[in-house]
């Protein structure tokens, strides 16, 4: 227990922080264009059998976790048969992985999810299968196996020039594309390991077989949509225009289905890149968000963040309007936040106030709300979540020996519930901001065009007759600014930030949110 008072003190010594929360409003549930959703590692999350490895029925027991912390929605990283532990290569695509638990327990998941108004989306991983799923194990066996155009297929004499690739791309560190199943004759296709085998949809079957997958899951199950991996590479990079189609078509099949279906993709690139897709995936993770927080405080450059959001925000509208923008400030393919920021506590505050006081549909990784740590590889990024200290924690996972977030670093949640200046208490403050300001969840984006010190972002969110003005500190130095004279009312306020007289004075690492009467 010493360690975690001399936490709390540290806590309090180094945050001083100063809170003033919004006394009234109701709080709203604003998913998908603009609601919360909270990303779960089933393995790591909640063991509910002492296994050691977290399971479904745990995911269960804790729903009230992602209902106090204010999210609105759940999704969940892959969760059917695979040989992997972060099953990203899945054996069988109508069933649950049998370390989490049977679809009985995940369908009483869902009920008992949807009962709190939290809606769950999974993971659906169909640029690839795994190379153990029966369609690959038969379509090895020779050119007129009936499975074999289910891949992509060449021999070796086609491809000598095209084994490996040629850059290494943003989503993929791995070289080699082409893989020898033990013939040394016809190679397959993987764009990211040789335990990957990208499917081909070229191929009408398979299409159709991915249909009758997501039709199974949506209607028979009850999901309320899926996170679509790897959405830039359903087509090779050199086909984009079949990958856009593809996705038009995917939805619309989706939709005949569930007409309110939630799609959400990863296309991990630029900009330019990503805004082809949303007329098939009207949601897309914000890359450029993540990134650019970051770089934001690392250059203590205040408007860096402000302008690169108005920038891809404008860009998408020029695509369509019937666009959310899944913005994030941390995954599970990403260094933890905390590690990202220095392992500054006021720093990691004060992104999540960014993170909710701008525009989109915020994600948030598990763990990120106690400050979790973690860095690659990747399992290091997804290690088990601390909900009390280590002899009390009968639901710790144990699948994996913690580096990173253990009870030496990392306060465990039931410790944090008690301290008001918690991480956990500072994520549950700042989401119910944005669940009863309608201007924080539902506003445009407008920049503040006045002269601001380097380290200074300030934007306005306007929504009908509610506007705030937002103000942040992205240094160690204290600052000031004017602001409009119709601003005059404080909504927020973190790291004693003040307001007077139309001048708002910033501490270091500070934020303020100013509405209008």
């Amino acid at each position: 227990m010493k360690q975690y008072l001399s936490q709390f003190i540290l806590l309090v010594l180094t945050l001083t922080f100063a809170c003033t929360g919004q006394k009234s409003g109701t709080i709203e549930n604003h998913w998908p264009h603009a609601g919360i959703t909270y990303e779960i590692f089933i393995q790591s999350f909640y063991d509910s059998n002492g296994d050691g490895i977290g399971d479904i029925n745990g995911v269960t027991k804790k729903l009230e976790h992602v209902k106090e912390l204010g999210a609105n929605a759940i999704w969940f990283m892959p969760i059917m048969p695979s040989p992997s532990y972060h099953k990203y290569d899945v054996t069988d695509y109508k069933n649950i992985h049998p370390d989490y638990g049977t679809m009985d327990d995940f369908k009483l998941l869902i009920e008992e999810a949807h009962k709190k108004d939290i809606k769950i989306v999974i993971d659906l991983i169909i640029n690839h299968t795994s190379s153990e799923h029966p369609w690959f194990i038969e379509a090895k066996k020779g050119r007129d196996n009936p499975y074999r155009d289910y891949y992509v297929w060449a021999q070796k004499d086609t491809i000598a020039d095209y084994i490996n690739k040629k850059t290494i791309t943003l989503d993929s560190d791995n070289i080699r594309q082409w893989h020898d199943p033990g013939s040394g004759e016809d190679f397959y296709y993987g764009f990211f390991i040789g335990g990957m085998p990208d499917l081909n949809y070229d191929n009408p079957k398979v299409r159709e077989e991915i249909y009758e997958i997501g039709r199974f899951w949506l209607e028979e199950v009850g999901v309320d949509g899926f996170r679509l991996d790897a959405a830039k590479h359903i087509y090779p990079d050199d086909r984009p225009e079949d990958n856009h189609e593809f996705w038009k078509e995917f939805r619309s099949k989706m939709k005949e289905i569930k007409s309110d279906v939630y799609l959400v993709g990863e296309v991990y690139d630029k900009k330019e890149i990503v805004a082809p897709y949303l007329p098939g995936l009207p949601t897309l993770f914000n890359f450029d968000f993540h990134y650019t927080l970051i770089e934001a405080f690392q250059k203590e450059d205040g408007m860096l963040l402000a302008k690169k959001q108005k920038e891809v925000i404008d860009f998408y509208q020029g695509i369509t309007k019937d666009f959310t923008d899944a913005t994030f400030s941390s995954n599970h393919d990403q260094p933890r936040l905390l590690n990202s920021l220095d392992e500054n506590p006021r720093k990691l505050k004060q992104a999540i106030i960014i993170l909710m006081t701008m525009p989109g549909a915020p994600y948030l990784y598990y763990g990120e709300e106690i400050g979790m740590l973690g860095k690659k590889p990747d399992e290091q990024i997804r290690e088990p979540f601390l909900w009390d200290i280590k002899a009390n924690d009968k639901g710790r996972a144990t699948w994996i020996d913690p580096i990173y977030s253990i009870d030496e670093t990392v306060t465990p949640l039931a410790i944090q519930k008690s301290m008001s200046t918690s991480y956990f208490n500072h994520y549950k403050d700042i989401i119910k901001l944005r669940n009863t300001n309608r201007a924080l969840a539902l506003g445009s984006l407008e920049l503040y065009e006045g002269e601001l010190p380097n380290p200074v972002m300030a934007y306005f969110r306007l929504h009908k007759d509610q506007n705030v003005i937002v103000v942040h500190n992205l240094s160690d130095i204290e600052h000031s600014i004017e602001i409009p004279d119709e601003y005059n009312k404080v909504i927020y306020t973190y790291g004693m930030a003040d307001f007077e007289m139309e001048k708002v004075r910033l501490p270091a690492y500070s934020s303020i949110v100013i509405g209008t009467n």
